[in-house]
Parts: C-alpha cells; sequence; structure tokens
C-alpha cells in the first residue's frame, strides 16, 4: 500500500480542480457564438421548398440553432435521429423564435411547437420521432401547414441506412 503525504494530496487535488475548471470554461467559451452552417437537403412542404441544415452528431443537435442571428424565409435545421423516441426541445441560448414540427419516419408532421427564444420550457413530440424539423416561428402556420401534412425529401424517402451513411466517419 502507498502512502500519499498530505501535501503532495493537496497538490494533486488542487491540479485535478484545475485541469476540470478549464475543461468546464474552455467548453463553456465553445459554446460563446453558433456553429457553422451545416450540409443541407431539399424538403418540398406541397409547393414549398425548404433548405434545411442536417443536424445529425450530437454535437450538432445540443448545438442547434444557438447563438445565430438571423436565418432565411425558406431555411430551417433538420435534426436526424437513428431511433425514434419522444423528442423534446428548447430554447437555451437560441436567439430567434423558432417553430418545431416533429416528423414522423415518412415524413408527416405528428404536431408543430412555437417555441420562444432563451426560454427552457420544453416541447416535446405527442409520440415517438427520428426527426425535428425547425423553422422561423410561424413559417408552418403562414403556409397552411399542420399536423397530418406530408413532408417530402431524401431523408424520409430513404431507409435508416441513408442515414447512418450522412454521419461524418469520427462515428459521432
Amino acid at each position: 500500500m502507498t502512502c500519499i503525504k498530505p501535501r503532495r494530496l493537496n497538490f494533486l487535488w488542487r491540479s485535478l480542480c484545475a485541469t476540470l475548471c478549464g475543461a468546464v470554461l474552455a467548453s463553456a467559451q465553445a459554446q460563446q457564438g453558433p456553429q457553422p452552417k451545416l450540409p443541407t437537403t431539399r424538403i418540398t412542404a406541397g409547393m414549398h421548398v425548404i433548405e434545411a441544415e442536417l443536424a445529425v452528431t450530437p454535437t450538432q443537435q445540443q448545438t442547434g440553432m444557438m447563438f445565430r442571428t438571423t436565418m432565411g424565409t425558406n431555411e430551417g435545421m433538420l435534426f436526424v435521429n437513428d431511433d425514434a423516441a419522444v423528442r423534446c426541445f428548447w430554447m437555451r441560448n437560441t436567439l430567434l423564435p423558432l417553430s418545431i414540427a416533429f416528423v414522423a419516419d415518412d415524413g408527416t408532421i405528428v404536431n408543430i411547437a412555437d417555441m420562444q427564444p432563451r426560454s427552457e420550457a420544453s416541447h416535446c413530440s405527442a409520440k415517438p420521432v427520428r426527426f425535428a424539423l425547425e423553422m422561423n416561428q410561424g413559417w408552418f402556420a403562414k403556409r397552411g401547414i399542420n399536423a397530418g401534412t406530408r413532408l417530402r425529401g431524401k431523408p424520409f424517402n430513404e431507409g435508416k441506412s441513408r442515414l447512418q451513411r450522412l454521419r461524418p466517419a469520427s462515428g459521432l
């Protein structure tokens, strides 16, 4: 059994605390700005064309639209998951008011919720889904798009293997 002297233990403890604090600060600083624009795909909702950024990795999904100050009229962010589950979103550090459509595998909108900027209120899908599409608040309502409307595009008409190919090679 090795005995560590109290003075050495104190030094190790302070070193560990400094390292952990540095990591936490670096993480917080890393999220002080928006993530770069992500690869996009085209989705249609009736005659409306959406240019949707694809958030497929956990980091991309966690950051989402945080800290962004603008989004084009027909631009959005599609959150793509491997498996269906009840999905919940909040708006911490998100500066734009958004509407979110929770979307079934076949592209059918399950439900839509309006979300307020900088809010931690949770907005969840009414049933398990793999997709969620964020757009400027009111985008769906202004176009008469509601629950039951079917979105079309590659993410909805290709199987799970296609979605897995969207993920970067690093396995994130």
